[in-house]
């Protein structure tokens, strides 16, 4: 018997790339040369039944269908949704068996048309602040602000401490605003729960900023459902994600800002609200 010569080895090798390739591609069929890399619709489709049964799953049964439509991102469907007057987007995998929650942000993009989507869904959207109960708030600026201002925030939330270092800059600025923070751990940050927890059983608003600059902080636990309650408010008024900026006027913005933006937004929605007296008086701080 002869052995396998050189050029025998090569051709067999190279036949095991083309193969190999080969059923790669055919497993990524969305991501081939043709078909639907160039039309996506040609091979997929979502149906209202099939995000249905993906929105039970996610435990958001009452939340309405607005839109389907394709997402920038290739492999990826965007669906607009109304979640108790909350209104965003999730995304969803040609698969159907990867959702992806927040928004898709076009950072090389002059214009984020992502984020334009969201606040178009938004811009009538208003929550009722009195309902919302801030006395045991965290407060960064003086209680004695004219302009009161509530953010959602998640101590494990990359952009919620972007944010944060944006709403210093706001009160360095102006002494007549002030953020009413409540800490809404997201289900996705399996370290968040305690952490807001040991925050508040401490009320300590340097907790929260040694934890957003990455510095340890200890586990303490404290008899309180304030954490509990936070969740309970922000699904009630449709909040799913985290920053969440709730306005003088009850109006919402979700995501970051930077400060100078965020100043103008506070002062028009207080000229709007007419409320001279602020959202309310009075919360704690550590």
């Amino acid at each position: 018997m002869k052995g396998i010569g050189t050029k025998d080895l090569v051709f067999q090798a190279l036949l095991f790339i083309v193969i190999a390739t080969c059923v790669l591609l055919a497993g990524f069929g969305t991501y081939a040369f043709s078909g639907c890399e160039e039309n996506c619709l040609k091979c997929h489709s979502l149906a209202n039944d099939e995000v249905n049964l993906i929105l039970n799953k996610l435990n958001l049964p009452e939340a309405k269908i607005l839109k389907i439509q394709m997402s920038p991102v290739k492999g990826l469907w965007e669906v607009a949704i109304d979640n108790k007057g909350q209104k965003g987007v999730l995304y969803v995998d040609f698969s159907k068996k990867h959702i992806v929650a927040g928004q898709i942000i076009e950072f090389n993009a002059a214009i984020n048309k992502t984020k334009e989507r969201v606040d178009a869904l938004n811009k009538d959207k208003r929550i009722n602040t009195a309902s919302i109960p801030l006395r045991e708030a965290l407060v960064l600026g003086s209680n004695s602000a004219e302009k009161k201002v509530i953010v959602f925030t998640d101590p494990d939330c990359t952009f919620c401490s972007k944010l944060h270092q944006e709403l210093k800059k706001v009160i360095a600025q102006r002494m007549d605003i002030a953020f009413y923070l409540k800490l809404y751990p997201l289900k996705m940050h399996t370290d968040a729960y305690w952490k807001s927890k040991s925050i508040v059983c401490n009320r300590s608003l340097k907790l929260l900023e040694d934890n957003f600059e990455n510095k340890g902080i200890q586990k303490s636990d404290c008899s309180t459902k304030e954490i509990d309650e936070n969740i309970k408010i922000a699904e009630k008024n449709g909040i799913t994600g985290t920053p969440t900026i709730i306005l003088p006027d009850g109006s919402i913005y979700s995501g970051f800002i930077d400060a100078e933006k965020l100043i103008t937004l506070v002062d028009e929605a207080f000229s709007r609200s007419g409320n001279k007296k602020g959202i309310q008086k009075k919360s704690k701080q550590g």
